[in-house]
């Protein structure tokens, strides 16, 4: 999967990524243009499944940090790097409750230290789930556990890395039997690959941050 080309948008700023900054712009609203990926556009024509997943924002001393999983290799999308999340559960109260409870389930981090700002678009992943991504202000100091039945490893990126359009590659995977190809983001970050629904929630967070 070679690289094609970089997004190539300016990096956001350092005051757009401090804390009070990211609280403040989901406390208004404001016109942006969100992205639909090619996996929402090849998504199956069925009846898609609910999910969350939370995309928890961690304060540390030198800045924000996306604390992000990679998946084990005994599971669907083996190795992949995801957010803590997954499907609703009939006894969930409300998405946001789904995003909670599955980011205690996979790696134990207790709610008492999640800060819930707000939500992005939904995403449709070609797996048939509408994924909603719930944003959240965490705070240190707070103690993981990764289930080692779903999460191989817990790690985190700096926002401000992730929030530079010169780090959003773009790359495509040839599909089956030749119907032609499925175009993504990749964003590759000290050996971790980055790539698909979860880098697709990530460039609508950028834009969601630069409007």
């Amino acid at each position: 999967m070679p690289v094609e080309g970089l997004a190539g948008e300016p990096p956001l700023q350092p005051s757009q990524l401090s804390v009070q900054a990211v609280r403040a712009r989901f406390a208004q609203t404001l016109p942006w243009d969100p992205e639909t990926s090619d996996e929402a556009l090849a998504a199956p024509a069925l009846r898609l499944r609910r999910a969350s997943v939370l995309v928890p924002l961690v304060a540390r001393p030198d800045g924000l940090s996306v604390l992000l999983t990679k998946r084990t290799d005994h599971i669907s999308h083996a190795g992949q790097i995801s957010f803590p999340g997954g499907r609703a559960e009939e006894l969930d109260s409300s998405p946001i409750e789904t995003a909670l409870r599955e980011a205690e389930e996979e790696i134990g981090l207790h709610r008492r230290h999640v800060e819930i700002i707000g939500v992005l678009p939904e995403h449709v992943t070609i797996s048939a789930y509408r994924v909603l991504p719930v944003v959240a202000l965490v705070q240190p100091p707070f103690e993981l556990s990764a289930d080692p039945g779903e999460v191989a490893e817990i790690f985190e990126v700096p926002l401000n890395f992730l929030m530079s359009g010169a780090n959003h590659e773009r790359r495509s995977v040839a599909l089956p039997d030749g119907v032609g190809k499925r175009n993504f983001y990749a964003m590759p970050y000290q050996g971790y690959f980055i790539w698909g629904a979860t880098a697709a929630m990530l460039r609508n967070l950028y834009h969601f941050l630069r409007a």
